[in-house]
């Protein structure tokens, strides 16, 4: 039985692998939430536990008003979304690419939680850190309306480069498979439904 929360906290977890899915998208009911809403299906049917941070639900400020120059107190959904993050042996992003980089809400959402003594530490004297989220790994599920070829071959595709290298990999967080849904506005319901197979099947790979 599944515990309906913000954080979609599973009370009964067994033996499989532990998983957090962040919904990275303000909107509801969204193909992002189906693709996400199948790859829990198919990690559970697997036998693993799979909690949901759905973004547009949680209640905080995305704005890191002063940088790293000054505290600014964390909302208690953002408390819990960090106690998750530290539950979590996998990590799974599901959100669209706007105007070629990420949302508002999900990059507000690093900005805010990402913080120095949580995922990263600076070295004294040195121009290096300490990736505090080491030992994770990462599945992105990512929508475009830019057909994936142009995206990557004439945009350069920045929002993958910022989640991969700049976002998680200086954290720590190995993305294992970045997985592209595109393009989104001339799809038809029988591509969609593929598509949701398709991120169920991953889930069973989690």
């Amino acid at each position: 039985m599944v515990e309906t929360t913000k954080s979609g906290a599973t009370p009964l977890e067994g033996d499989g692998k532990r998983i957090l899915m962040i919904l990275g998208t303000p909107k509801s009911g969204s193909l992002c939430h189906a693709l996400g809403e199948a790859y829990a299906q198919g990690a559970r049917s697997e036998g693993h536990v799979v909690r949901q941070l759905k973004l547009g639900e949680l209640e905080f400020d995305p704005v890191l008003r002063g940088g790293y120059d000054q505290s600014q107190n964390l909302e208690p959904d953002l408390l819990e979304a960090q106690r998750q993050i530290h539950w979590a042996e996998h990590l799974v992003f599901v959100y669209p690419v706007w105007w070629g980089g990420l949302p508002a809400l999900l990059q507000g959402f690093f900005d805010r939680v990402f913080l120095p003594g949580f995922a990263f530490k600076y070295r004294e004297r040195s121009h290096t850190w300490e990736k505090l989220l080491s030992g994770r790994s990462a599945d992105l599920l990512v929508t475009l309306d830019t057909p994936p070829w142009y995206f990557r071959w004439i945009y350069g595709a920045p929002a993958h480069r910022q989640m991969v290298r700049t976002i998680l990999g200086a954290c720590g967080v190995k993305t294992r498979r970045l997985t592209e849904f595109a393009p989104i506005r001339q799809s038809s319901e029988e591509q969609r439904q593929g598509w949701l197979r398709r991120a169920e099947l991953l889930g069973t790979h989690a």
